[in-house]
């Protein structure tokens, strides 16, 4: 299994950014997103179920970030508009099992820097 997230970078507050992940080894029933800033726990971002296409949003990001799923090619973006300078952290991909819960894996994160 591989949960390989890209697309970071470093760009203005205000600016946008969309990070993917690619899919391999199994289907998940749920795909989505959570972020560690510096000296912070990781938090929850977004998720995505497969099988109603239902989406989650942390209420940081409601109405800024959207994400969403290309199936034929196994990959999961987070589209990231308005970006805030505490919106920096590093980005991780990670899937589970199930509908609802925790997730079950994760991929290597990819670094977001928003400058003021």
């Amino acid at each position: 299994v591989q949960l390989q997230a890209s697309g970071g970078g470093l760009v203005q507050a205000g600016g946008s950014l969309r990070l993917s992940c690619i899919v391999s080894g199994r289907t998940f029933s749920s795909v989505g997103w959570s972020r560690q800033a510096p000296g912070k726990e990781r938090e929850f971002v977004a998720v995505l179920r497969r099988s109603d296409r239902v989406t989650v949003y942390a209420d940081s990001v409601k109405g800024r970030f959207t994400i969403s799923r290309d199936n034929p090619k196994n990959t999961v973006y987070l589209q990231m508009n308005s970006l805030k300078p505490e919106d920096t952290a590093v980005y991780f991909c990670a899937a589970r099992y199930t509908d609802y819960g925790s997730f079950d894996y994760w991929g290597r994160g990819t670094e977001v820097t928003i400058s003021s």
